[in-house]
C-alpha cells in the first residue's frame, strides 16, 4: 500500500521516469560541451588580444545571418550528413571508426571512373551507376575495417585512420595516373562529367540535391536504429557484445554490416561532390569532411536525427573561415582550433553520464 501510494505521489508531483531523465541528460551533455568548448575557445582568442564577441559575431553573420550565408552553409552541410553516418552507425555497435574521409574520396574518384568509362549512358542511369559505384566502394573500404576487427582482432579506430591515408594516396596515384583527362594541366582530374549527369540545386534554395539525400539518409538511419529489430540487436551488441553472442546474435555480420553501410554512405557523399560540386574527381574531394564528420556523430551523440542540426551548425561554422581570416587577421585554420576544442569537452562530457545530480532528484523510482 505505501509503495502504491508513493508511485502515486510520484506522478502527481511530475517525478521523472528513469527513460525520460536519460533522453533529457542525452540532450543536456552535449549541449553543455558544446557550450563549454566555445567558452574556452573564447578564453584562447582573448589571451590572443582578439574579441570573442567579434570573432562569435562574425561566425553568425557568415554562416546564418543572410539567404546567402545559409546556402553556403547548406551546401557544406550536404556531405557532413553523410560524412557522420560513417561514424555514428558502427558506434551504436560500439565501434569507433575515424576513417570516412577514405571512403568519401574513393567514393568520388569511382564516380568520376563511371562517368569516364560510359559517357553515352542516359542521365538517369548514369547518375544511379555513379551513387551504386561510390556506395559499393565506400561500404567495401569501411567494411572491410569491421571485417578486420571481427575476424582479426585489429582496432577499428586505428585501422580506419591508416586507411584513409591509403585512400588518399590511391586517389593522387587514379587521377594522376590512369584515369588523369590529358586535358587536366594545372590540377589532374578525371575527365569532366557529361553536362546531363551533373546533379542541380533544389529549387528555391540554390543547394545540391545531396543535402535532401543527406537528410533522407540521416531518418532512414534513426529509423532502422531506433525502430526495427535489426537496430535493435545492433544496440544490444553495442552495450555488451559478449551477452549479445550469448545469446545467438550474429555480431560478426551486425558489425560488419554497420560498418559497410556507413561507408556507403560516405561514399555517396563523395559522389555528390563529384557530380553536384566539382564536375570531376580531383584532389578537391580531401577537403576534411570526413574528419569533421567524427566532431558531429559525437556531437549528436551517434544519434540519426540529432545530426541533421549538428551538421548545420558545424558547416556554419566552417563557411564562416574566410570571414574570420580577413577581418580579424587570424589563420584560416582558427576554425579548426575551435572545433578540437569543442571535441575535446565533448569526449570530457561523457565523464558526467549518469551524475546529473538535479535528474537524480527528480527521477521517479519505480517499485
Amino acid at each position: 500500500m505505501q509503495v502504491e501510494q508513493a508511485a502515486a505521489f510520484a506522478g502527481r508531483t511530475g517525478f521523472l521516469s528513469e527513460a525520460a531523465a536519460r533522453r533529457i541528460e542525452a540532450a543536456l551533455l552535449p549541449l553543455g560541451a558544446l557550450l563549454a568548448g566555445l567558452a574556452a575557445f573564447a578564453i584562447f582568442l582573448a589571451a590572443l588580444g582578439k574579441s570573442p564577441v567579434e570573432f562569435y559575431l562574425l561566425v553568425y553573420k557568415a554562416g546564418f545571418g543572410t539567404a546567402f550565408s545559409w546556402t553556403n552553409t547548406l551546401a557544406r552541410a550536404a556531405p557532413l550528413l553523410l560524412a557522420a553516418l560513417c561514424v555514428a552507425l558502427p558506434a551504436r555497435l560500439g565501434l569507433v571508426i575515424i576513417g570516412g574521409e577514405g571512403a568519401i574520396v574513393l567514393g568520388g574518384v569511382a564516380a568520376g571512373v563511371v562517368a569516364m568509362l560510359a559517357p553515352g549512358l542516359p542521365a538517369p542511369l548514369g547518375i544511379g551507376f555513379m551513387a551504386i559505384a561510390a556506395m559499393a566502394v565506400g561500404g567495401l573500404w569501411i567494411g572491410g575495417v569491421g571485417a578486420l576487427r571481427q575476424l582479426r582482432g585489429v582496432n577499428e579506430t586505428i585501422s580506419s585512420l591508416l586507411m584513409a591515408y591509403i585512400a588518399i594516396a590511391l586517389m593522387n596515384h587514379l587521377i594522376e595516373g590512369p584515369f588523369r583527362d590529358p586535358a587536366s594541366l594545372n590540377k589532374p582530374s578525371t575527365a569532366p562529367l557529361p553536362e546531363a549527369w551533373r546533379i542541380g540545386e533544389i529549387p528555391g534554395m540554390g543547394v545540391h540535391w545531396g543535402l535532401a539525400v543527406g537528410i533522407l539518409a540521416c531518418l532512414v538511419s534513426w529509423v532502422l536504429i531506433e525502430r526495427t529489430t535489426l537496430g535493435f540487436a545492433a544496440r544490444i551488441v553495442g552495450g555488451n557484445a559478449r551477452a549479445a553472442q550469448i545469446q545467438g546474435l550474429p555480431t560478426a555480420v551486425l558489425a560488419i554490416g554497420f560498418t559497410a553501410l556507413g561507408g556507403a554512405f560516405a561514399g555517396l557523399a563523395g559522389m555528390f561532390e563529384v557530380a553536384a560540386v566539382h564536375g570531376s574527381a580531383n584532389a578537391s574531394l580531401a577537403a576534411g569532411y570526413g574528419y569533421t564528420g567524427i566532431l558531429i556523430a559525437f556531437l549528436a551523440r551517434h544519434n540519426g536525427l540529432a545530426i541533421i542540426p549538428a551538421a548545420i551548425l558545424l558547416a556554419g561554422f566552417e563557411a564562416s573561415s574566410g570571414l574570420v581570416q580577413r577581418r580579424m587577421d587570424l589563420p584560416d585554420a582558427t576554425v579548426l582550433v575551435l572545433e578540437g576544442m569543442v571535441f575535446i569537452a565533448i569526449l570530457l562530457s561523457d565523464s558526467f553520464q549518469g551524475r546529473l545530480r538535479f535528474l537524480a532528484a527528480f527521477e521517479r523510482r519505480q517499485a
